[in-house]
């Protein structure tokens, strides 16, 4: 909670003297779960987007209001340049990353399942989509597709012209295209898929799991080095199948698997012992499990004990 009373990502504004806040802060502020949203999506790292965040208000809390006409836009552009920087950035970490990498995992309010393409565009599939665009691709294409800013003001962000910025978009969007699930899929589809998949992996039946996975199945799981996972994507029904009811044999009784919304989707929430061990996030086509993504690495787990608030 801020000191406004409004849920918000975790973020610190000072605020003005006498407990007050002034314009600046009050801008900031109601715009800041959006300034969130947009790093996120350009990040994949919820971490990276509040580093992000606290550098545009630093920059923010500098400008002088008398020449800004539109905060929002202002905001959203400082925030676009600080997380291009920063992506250019986690590209040459990711490329030294121990096995698979995947997006920071968020457990987020049911207001993101009802904006379906608010859901759609920050789903693990989709993220993961976005890290096969160029730096420059992404932020066109989240602040164009998702955020629906008019190119003139994505050019500002960016740096480019607006012709550029129309070519870059058009690009953008067919890679996108290509690599994105055709079957259109609600969250209530995506909801029973996991159910039989949790019932499968909970009583540890191999036919059930064969059942509600895709033949072309694949398994992608990040532990980050920190934590056991599979080094390589594991694909087709059957290895994927018997790697998980091995793993339920293994932990046997101090499993226990809690539904939750993931980045915007219904998921699982894994516990060992009582202990959060990771996060189970899916992609489901024609009620087929397609795609599991499965987070163990610690530091990416301190935004599933808590809803995170996003917005557009």
């Amino acid at each position: 909670m801020t000191e406004c009373g409004e849920r918000t990502t975790g973020t610190a504004v000072p605020l003005g003297e006498g407990g007050r806040t002034d314009s600046a802060t009050e801008a900031f502020v109601a715009h800041r779960n959006l300034l969130f949203t947009v790093a996120y999506e350009m990040l994949g790292s919820a971490a990276d987007a509040e580093d992000v965040l606290q550098e545009t208000w630093l920059r923010w809390a500098g400008v002088d209001l008398d020449t800004v006409g539109d905060r929002r836009a202002y905001l959203v552009r400082i925030t676009t340049r600080q997380a291009l920087s920063r992506l250019r950035t986690l590209g040459r970490r990711r490329e030294s990353y121990i096995g698979p990498w995947l997006p920071e995992p968020l457990l987020t309010t049911p207001d993101v399942a009802e904006d379906v393409e608010l859901a759609d565009s920050v789903s693990m599939a989709m993220l993961l989509v976005l890290e096969t665009l160029h730096p420059t691709e992404r932020a066109v294409f989240v602040l164009r597709e998702v955020f629906d800013l008019g190119y003139d003001e994505i050019a500002d962000a960016v740096g480019k012209s607006p012709a550029a910025v129309r070519q870059i978009a058009h690009r953008a969007r067919s890679h996108v295209a290509a690599r994105r699930p055709r079957d259109v899929v609600t969250p209530a589809e995506t909801r029973d898929a996991l159910q039989a998949f949790q019932r499968a992996v909970e009583t540890g039946d191999l036919q059930g799991l064969l059942d509600v996975l895709a033949p072309d199945v694949v398994l992608l799981t990040d532990g980050g080095g920190l934590k056991r996972a599979v080094p390589r994507p594991v694909a087709g029904a059957g290895k994927v199948a018997r790697l998980l009811a091995a793993g339920v044999v293994k932990f046997g009784a101090g499993v226990s698997v809690e539904p939750v919304q993931v980045n915007g989707w219904p998921g699982l929430l894994l516990r060992i012992d009582g202990e959060i061990d990771g996060v189970l996030a899916m992609r489901v086509e024609t009620g087929l499990v397609t795609g599991l993504y499965f987070v163990r690495n610690p530091e990416k787990l301190s935004h599933v004990e808590r809803e995170t608030v996003l917005s557009r």
